[in-house]
Formats: C-alpha cells, structure tokens, sequence
C-alpha cells in the first residue's frame, strides 16, 4: 500500500497504525489533521468518524476525502460532543495522533513556529488566550511548571525569571520574543532543537493537552467494542509518560496499594498491551519525514466479553 501524503501532514507510522485496527469495522480518527491515517484506514474498509479541534483541518480534510464512508466532528478530542459521538460509534480502533500538523507548523500566521516574526498564538481552534497571554500574563512559579514538566528544561527557573524580567519591558508578541528568551537562559548556541522543546511546552499549556488527554483516554477504552484497539501517537516525554501509566494499569489484573493485604480492586487486567514497547519509526521513515523521529506508538487491546 503506498503511503498518502499531502501538502498539509505525512502521516506518522502509517503501517502498524493500519495493523492495529486489523479485523475492525468502524474507526475513529480522533485527530484528524490532513487526513493520512483517516485515508488509509478508509482504504483498509473500515467507517470511519473524523474529529479534529482545527477548523482548518476539517475542511482540508473533507474537499480531499469527501463524504463517502466517513463523518466528520470538529470538537476536541476530549470534548463532550467528541467522547458522546465516540461512544455512540461503537468502534473496533480509536487513533490519536498528538503531534501538531506540518500545516499548522508552517503557517506563520497559527503560531506554533519558531521561525522568525511568528505572533505567538499557538491556539488550536482560535479561541481563548494565546501563546503571548499566556507568557505575559502567567506568574514565574507557573512559566516554571510549564517549561519543567513540559519542556523538561532543567533550567527552568531561570527562563521564567527571564520572561518576567523581559516582559516588564516589552510585551511578548512574536517568536522571536521567546527565542530570545531562551537564547539569554541557555546560552547563545541554544539551536532549533531547545527552541522546538520549548514553543511545544507553551503549546501544550495554551491547549490543556495533558489533561485533556487524561480526561479522554479512559472514555476512549470504554467505547471500544470488546477486542478492540487504542493506538496513541505522541511525540513528547509527558505525553507518552502518561499514555505509558494508563495503559500499564488498565493491563494489570490488581492495581491496589502494594502493602494492602486484601485485593479489593476489580481483580483483573482491563486488557492488555500490544506489544509491551512502544513502536518506533524506522530509520527510512525518519530520512524522508524528520518530524517523525520522536514519535512513539503505544497500543491497548481490550478485553473480549467474557
């Protein structure tokens, strides 16, 4: 099967997102983008139901797709509207893919680029504060959590001194703002990839990824038909830490405190994991798509009915 590609997203880890959802008959897509995974799962003659938060996704996606055998949600992923179309779709795969499409990243106007002149937005459906709210109106000990826990920035504490210092100058408006920051924390050699790490913390924090990615994973296994799969795709330490603890105690059969001497949680594994590790992109896939190489797949496979 050749791979579909776009202008607005290559997929990531195409074929064993495929693989995952083997012997189901309807799909979910919860982040839709450019619509790859959404294609090929299509092709594979699954139904399919499209979520996306971007506005500008959907409609990409629809003018390249169209309407046969799929429908289409613009909601968060971890929406009420989104979790209540989920459960009522009864399918046999859900797929979250949680990196940011290279349209979103190349559109200077969106925000979410560290190229220079970029406003700081960062806002995936347009609403509420941006990037610039955020890193001119946050307090110090808040800019450190988002660049510590998000950012794995182990200078944490003095980027965010650096930002309040700077924006009692001058407000945060354009990437180069916090470039600049970063720039005078971590030294003058501070490259692209200490710029990415970063913008992606703010990102995260701007659109209450994590948490809305803990509201929607338990939903998600909950609306799956019995036997079938969850593949989560993230491309960030926090992200995949959390996936990574949820799926490792849906498969455990006793998840009480470890000195309780009496079981009293449900007793058995929700399902299991698939495989134990996470998939990895090859080298090939990485050459041809750079964006990928810090991607990491993790599937769960629910229980059958007993």
């Amino acid at each position: 099967m050749s791979e579909p590609q776009s202008a607005y997203h290559m997929p990531v880890l195409l074929q064993p997102v495929v693989a995952a959802a083997a012997g189901a008959v309807r799909a979910v897509d919860a982040t839709l983008g450019g619509g790859g995974h959404a294609e090929a799962l299509r092709r594979a003659g699954l139904e399919l139901l499209a979520i996306d938060r971007d506005p500008a996704a959907i409609v990409f996606s629809r003018e390249r797709l169209g309407d046969h055998a799929i429908r289409y949600l613009r909601a968060a992923y971890d929406s009420p509207a989104a979790l209540s179309a989920v459960a009522g779709f009864h399918p046999g795969f859900i797929l979250l893919d949680l990196g940011v499409s290279s349209r979103q990243l190349d559109a200077t106007e969106r925000g979410f680029t560290f190229r220079p002149g970029a406003a700081l937005d960062m806002r995936m459906e347009g609403r509420g504060s941006s990037a610039a709210d955020l890193l001119n109106q946050a307090g110090g000990d808040t800019l450190e959590r988002i660049f510590a826990d998000y950012g794995d920035e182990r200078r944490a504490r003095r980027l965010a001194r650096e930002i309040v210092r700077r924006r009692e100058r001058s407000e945060f408006r354009t990437s180069d703002d916090l470039v600049n920051a970063i720039r005078a924390t971590l030294g003058p050699r501070a490259g692209p990839s200490e710029f990415a790490r970063l913008f992606q913390a703010v990102r995260i924090a701007v659109n209450d990824e994590l948490d809305g990615l803990a509201r929607a994973l338990p939903a998600f296994r909950d609306a799956l038909a019995p036997g079938g799969g969850l593949g989560v795709i993230s491309y960030h330490s926090g992200e995949d830490r959390l996936v990574k603890l949820a799926f490792r105690e849906w498969a455990s059969a006793c998840v009480c405190p470890p000195h309780q001497p009496v079981c009293t949680c449900r007793g058995r594994p929700l399902g299991r994991l698939e495989p134990r590790k996470p998939i990895l992109p090859p080298d090939t896939e990485i050459a041809s798509n750079p964006r990928a190489r810090s991607a990491k797949l993790r599937i769960f496979r629910v229980g059958h009915a007993d």
